[in-house]
């Protein structure tokens, strides 16, 4: 699977994207996160706040409790508007 890592959150995590191999027990875009965050102090501070972290799998937005079974990528961004 693919993850893609933009704006900040791609400054505080270190790198833009990745390609990793979930743990079988991951189920949902918060499993995800928290797989993230025991992987380092880069990935803990990029999620620290899950208030401002949006996301997308396969390039549809959805949020903590989307379902990641199947899905080739995941995008992570902080909040954006428009003007």
């Amino acid at each position: 699977m693919k993850l893609l890592y933009f704006a900040w959150v791609k400054e505080k995590a270190g790198i833009a994207e990745e390609d990793v191999t979930l743990p079988a027990a991951i189920s949902d875009v918060a499993g995800v996160i928290g797989w993230l965050k025991s992987r380092g102090e880069n990935y803990a501070l990029a999620f620290a706040d899950l208030a401002l972290i949006r996301c997308a799998v396969d390039q549809e937005h959805g949020d903590l409790a989307t379902p990641v079974a199947g899905a080739s990528e995941i995008a992570f961004f902080p909040p954006v508007t428009g003007g």
